[in-house]
């Protein structure tokens, strides 16, 4: 089971980090926020997935109560671009991904608190 949990906390890690930083360098991220009803969040959404990226990491090594915290945030903000995309009607295939971290993070979470 720690392999699975290693190689989790790095996918979610590496992908909300190149998320996060997306959204503060990318024209096409602009307009799917735009595309999303919520352009005002770009900047708020990128930087708390870059934090808690760095959360995860950092609560690995250090603090797991970060990782806990930093995973559920991540579940959490995966929940409400699920929302996001029903809201505007958006084709199913389109909300795997959020779909797929929000379980990643999820299961980050629960296998942590078993574990404490």
């Amino acid at each position: 089971m720690q392999i699975w949990m290693y190689a989790s906390e790095v996918i979610s890690a590496v992908c909300f980090g190149w998320y996060g930083l997306a959204c503060f360098f990318s024209k096409n991220m602009v307009e799917e926020f735009d595309r999303w009803r919520v352009p005002t969040l770009r900047i708020l959404t990128g930087g708390l997935q870059v934090a808690a990226a760095l959360g995860i990491l950092l609560g690995h090594f250090f603090y797991r109560p970060i990782l806990i915290l930093s995973a559920g945030g991540l579940a959490a903000m995966m929940f409400c671009a699920l929302l996001a995309r029903i809201r505007i009607r958006d084709k199913v295939t389109n909300a795997i991904p959020a779909f797929s971290l929000m379980l990643l993070n999820l299961f980050i979470v629960v296998t942590e608190l078993k574990q404490s």
